[in-house]
């Protein structure tokens, strides 16, 4: 058991880079001080600021939230409850509801819930002053100044003090999109408030994304972090920058302005992969940590880019090469596959053991569906949503195809290879293997194929050498009905009364009952279809008219 912990914990921090060592260690020792000294005075702006991109409400009245599905008050919760779990209280800090939908009828509670937070949130103390929350709670404070409302005195001074804080507490051992809100956020500051003082926060944030934004934002336009959900959020991210900066347009320097520049040169891709990654539905496909309800719906920020005068390329892939995932798409049925890596060697904390897996959609109504995120944290549900078992793939020996442990630590990770994705007559072809399993005896290689025609699909699994027991795992959308007529065929009835046939090959199949998690606190029941790989060999065929 010693051994095997060793080997984990050897297998997850090789990869790290230097700066996420020695900068968790100076993270944890350095406690500086928060700078209450007055605040600069505010920037004069030269340009417009359009609506951004809206959130679903969060208030439902004044000091009452209803967060993550779960609702509380200031009167009975405050700030810091020691029975919410983080994520929530996360959430609290973020004041997302400021720039929310109809926000403007609720600006009473909001001047008042600012209020109420800077007189009991003491700087530096509590999870709200971590970086994170911090960091959306700076930008939403001034969004919504921009927006026409009047920030207090008070308010203004701790807003300034919440930069300064930041500036000491950047998430360098951290990295990706944590590192990239907080210098998102240093740039709203830095542009808002005037002065040398200022100009240090905004240069800070600036230098930090001409850095991150060609390393995070990949050629195809995914995120790097190769989830659909973080992918929107790093999209909204971008497109407030370029609102931001049309506002405050004379403020920026020649270098600024080419940082600027290579960002909106992004913009277009990452619209193109959003469009791809979402289904018929309109939402986000639930690949890595995932869910609906977290960043602003996807047609929300395709109007946010669009009042911005930037769209996408009108390329349309059938294989997003950098990121890895494929969108097959013919009449009716849209198939999106990850033939992806687990995420950046240094950073895998939002992957889930899911190589191989899919998502499908007919007739614009969800088939299978990967099983989604509910949870954060450290806790055995956690632990299950991330694994294998929990995704349309294939589970050996009932271990994870990535060796997923904690609440975001991947040690050993699977590598997709010889990933091919052609038209094959009338059809659409997408196939690939992962070594996922080679830890296993006999080193087993899964390889999998996508058969994509006008009215079938059908999907052959293939472990070789044969050795381990291995099943292939169907999770279905809660309104999809199956019903099994024989021992490896039958019926799958969608809400719509559109009905498809499955037949099965290998071994002789079950259904099981399980959860769907699209949103964070949502938990539905659902079935699986579960057939067994014979002989190493499994083939489901799906028919429709």
């Amino acid at each position: 058991m010693f051994l095997r912990k060793v080997d984990r914990y050897w297998q997850t921090l090789r990869h790290l880079r230097p700066v996420q060592v020695y900068g968790r260690l100076w993270f944890r020792i350095a406690r500086p001080r928060p700078e209450l000294s007055a605040p600069p005075g505010l920037c004069v702006p030269s340009g417009i600021w359009l609506v951004p991109a809206a959130r679903r409400p969060t208030l439902t009245g004044p000091g009452a939230f209803l967060l993550l599905h779960s609702p509380g008050s200031l009167d009975r919760d405050g700030w810091d409850s020691p029975v919410r779990d983080k994520l929530w209280l996360y959430n609290q800090h973020y004041f997302d509801d400021l720039n929310a939908a109809d926000a403007s009828a609720r600006q009473d509670w909001h001047r008042a819930l600012i209020a109420d937070w800077i007189a009991h949130n003491s700087p530096g103390h509590g999870c709200g002053w971590e970086p994170y929350p911090t960091s959306l709670r700076i930008v939403n404070w001034v969004k919504w100044a921009l927006a026409g409302n009047i920030l207090s005195v008070d308010a203004c001074h701790s807003l300034a003090i919440q930069a300064r804080w930041l500036m000491r507490r950047l998430e360098w051992h951290l990295l990706g999109n944590h590192l990239f809100v907080n210098a998102k956020a240093l740039i709203f500051a830095g542009l808002f408030f005037d002065g040398p003082e200022a100009r240090r926060w905004c240069d800070k944030g600036f230098a930090i994304l001409r850095r991150e934004v060609p390393e995070q934002i990949l050629p195809d336009g995914g995120q790097f972090e190769l989830s659909p959900m973080y992918h929107a959020l790093a999209l909204e991210d971008m497109l407030d920058l370029i609102n931001l900066t049309r506002r405050f347009d004379v403020a920026l320097s020649p270098r600024q302005h080419g940082v600027v520049s290579i960002g909106t040169e992004r913009i277009g891709p990452m619209i193109d992969w959003l469009h791809a990654m979402c289904h018929p539905d309109g939402e986000i496909a639930l690949f890595n940590d995932a869910a609906m309800g977290i960043a602003p719906a996807p047609a929300e920020i395709f109007a946010y880019a669009e009042r911005l005068g930037l769209a996408g390329t009108g390329r349309q892939a059938l294989w997003l090469e950098n990121s890895g995932y494929v969108r097959l798409e013919k009449g009716g049925a849209v198939v999106l596959a990850d033939l992806a890596r687990v995420g950046p060697d240094y950073l895998p904390g939002h992957a889930h053991a899911d190589s191989l897996s899919f998502e499908m959609s007919l007739h614009g109504q969800r088939i299978f569906v990967n099983s989604g995120t509910s949870v954060y944290g450290t806790g055995p549900e956690r632990l299950r949503q991330r694994g294998t078992s929990a995704h349309n793939t294939v589970l050996v020996a009932g271990q994870n195809s990535s060796e997923v442990w904690g609440g975001f630590r991947v040690a050993r990770r699977a590598r997709v290879f010889d990933v091919h994705v052609t038209p094959e007559g009338t059809a659409l072809l997408a196939a690939g293997a992962h070594d996922g399993y080679c830890r296993l005896p006999g080193k087993p290689i899964h390889r999998r194929k996508w058969r994509l025609g006008h009215t079938s699909l059908e999907i052959n699994d293939c472990l070789a050498p044969v050795g381990q027991s291995a099943e292939a795992r169907f999770h279905l959308h809660p309104e999809v009905q199956i019903s099994a007529e024989g021992t490896n065929h039958g019926k799958l009835i969608l809400a719509s009364g559109d009905v498809l046939s499955w037949s099965a090959e290998g071994g002789v199949a079950w259904i099981e009952t399980t959860t769907w998690h699209p949103q964070f606190g949502v938990s539905l029941p659902n079935c699986c279809l579960v057939l067994p790989l014979k002989a190493g060999q499994a083939r489901l065929r799906l028919t429709w008219e």
